[in-house]
């Protein structure tokens, strides 16, 4: 596919927002309407080589679905029947959500999960994110300093969304468009 795919897990409903708000702020030229991970097969995310996954925060670190405390199917269903597909020559960018003074001690530690399962399948990742002005004990997601993908806090930080979104992209989106552009 030549626009970039996003693709989310949800429980409550959020990250489905904030995946339309990215999809809004880039734009159906470049971007697929998001799609949750619970109405599709790998083979539908797999035709596409640039992507932006979602993934809210269940359970301690845990991949979010029914066993981390989610009701509907979420991305631990969606990896369970997706076997271990080949995800090289892909690029992935990560947002992920959390609430960090409600759990400051494992505040959105779900991305790093999703985020080592693509590496693992092979991907190119893209997009870290600074830890500043956040406050939360700890977060597995945080690598060398940084998250592996942009945090949202709605919760406690919905003033930020926008700002974050917006910076976030400016970063991201050159590195995903680059991955669509027909080779010279």
């Amino acid at each position: 596919m030549k626009t970039i795919g996003i693709f989310f897990g949800t429980e409550t409903g959020t990250t489905r927002l904030i995946a339309k708000k990215i999809h809004k702020k880039l734009g159906d030229e470049i971007a697929s309407k998001p799609v949750n991970v619970n109405r599709i097969e790998m083979a539908e995310m797999l035709q596409y080589d640039a992507l932006i996954l979602g993934t809210p925060s269940y359970g301690v670190g845990e991949i979010p679905g029914k066993s981390a405390g989610c009701l509907e199917p979420n991305w631990e269903e969606f990896l369970a029947k997706s076997g271990t597909p080949d995800f090289s020559g892909k690029r992935i960018a990560f947002f992920g959500l959390g609430a960090q003074e409600r759990y400051s001690d494992r505040f959105a530690s779900s991305l790093l999960r999703l985020y080592e399962v693509f590496k693992g399948f092979g991907a190119e990742i893209v997009g870290d994110w600074s830890t500043e002005g956040y406050t939360f004990a700890h977060s597995a997601a945080v690598q060398d300093g940084r998250f592996v993908g942009l945090v949202i806090d709605e919760r406690t930080q919905g003033m930020f969304t926008n700002e974050r979104l917006d910076t976030w992209l400016a970063q991201v989106k050159p590195l995903l468009l680059e991955k669509l552009a027909p080779p010279v």
